[in-house]
């Protein structure tokens, strides 16, 4: 069965004048179905067992590349690595202090906070970000058990 939002991604690209290779389908429908907010390297490990000519430069190019079509967006919370999330509605991100796990949070006064801050401050706010700390079900109940 097509993925809607795949089709899009590569209408957009085609759109863009952009080539597609098996390589960058790959390496989009992977950002596309997956929710882990995934790093380079994380992308080119999930991958290389199909493409063993494919190197890290070309995930990393290739992300470049859908980061400036507008396809995804480059996340860094701090870590050495930059993850990459393809859902590019407005949301936040709730992050596992253990693990390292990233979901998806959506929260529906979004866009109030902005106008909230504009208005308070009187800076023309276009953009902002939270980050949400904590342990995930999994690791909580790990810790759980330790004590």
């Amino acid at each position: 069965m097509a993925n809607p939002r795949l089709n899009k991604a590569i209408e957009t690209l085609k759109d863009n004048g952009v080539r597609m290779t098996p390589q960058r389908h790959a390496i989009l429908d992977f950002l596309l179905s997956s929710m882990s907010h995934p790093t380079a390297d994380e992308i080119y490990k999930a991958l290389e067992s199909n493409f063993p000519n494919m190197s890290v430069a070309t995930v990393y190019n290739n992300l470049r590349l859908f980061k400036e079509a507008g396809l995804v967006r480059e996340l860094t919370f701090g870590d050495a690595s930059s993850r990459f999330d393809a859902n590019m509605t407005d949301h936040y991100h709730v992050i596992c202090k253990q693990c390292g796990q990233i979901t998806d949070f959506d929260y529906p006064y979004q866009s109030e906070i902005e106008r909230e801050a504009s208005k308070k401050t009187g800076y023309f706010v276009d953009s902002h970000r939270m980050e949400i700390y904590g342990l995930c079900p999994e690791c909580n109940s790990k810790s759980q058990i330790k004590n």
